[in-house]
């Protein structure tokens, strides 16, 4: 096998000339057309008209564990904590973007502390924020925790589902509550 040929580059010029500005053709008039006026902004519009985010109370949230591949969705109920492995989630508000919003998402604020689980005979280290703020259930990789072991995202919000076999509470109407004070 023969050696390769050995090429010599040529040094850059010491000085190079910047090319001409490039000319952009007059516009007629008659193509011209007036601007469109810019969209109304909440702030312009009468307040009956502004709807509200939906509010729910349970969040549904997906995790990783990037380790073993684990993956698991569970529900987080509003402004309770649920643990997963050495995280601790609590979702602050869970929402749906209102009727007039101009794109659908579900979001929710989301606070994630990092606390390793109690060792037999030491106390449990204090925990560590991880993240705070708000994640898009449309967009997991735009917000969100970003932590080494785990991946946490929002699936979508939900009512609280009521309690299995509780019969619904009635209330007695009036008159019936009266004649039952004068038994």
């Amino acid at each position: 096998m023969a050696p390769p040929a050995v090429v010599e580059e040529e040094a850059p010029p010491a000085v190079v000339e910047a090319p001409p500005p490039a000319v952009t053709p007059p516009v007629p008039a008659s193509q011209l057309a007036p601007a469109e006026p810019p969209e109304r902004r909440v702030a312009d519009l009468p307040v009956e008209s502004v709807r509200q985010r939906e509010r729910f109370a349970v969040a549904v949230l997906q995790a990783v564990d990037k380790v073993t591949a684990e993956t698991i969705r569970f529900e987080a109920p509003v402004g309770q904590p649920v643990r997963y492995k050495s995280l601790i989630l609590t979702v602050r508000a869970c929402e749906h973007t209102a009727d007039d919003e101009p794109t659908e998402d579900t979001v929710a604020y989301l606070t994630v502390d990092s606390q390793p689980k109690p060792q037999a005979g030491r106390s449990a280290p204090g925990p560590r924020q991880v993240f705070k703020g708000w994640i898009y259930a449309s967009s997991p990789g735009l917000s969100g925790p970003e932590h080494p072991v785990y991946d946490t995202w929002l699936i979508t919000c939900r009512a609280a589902a009521p309690l299995r076999g509780a019969a619904p509470v009635s209330r007695p109407s009036t008159a019936n509550a009266a004649a039952s004070r004068t038994r």
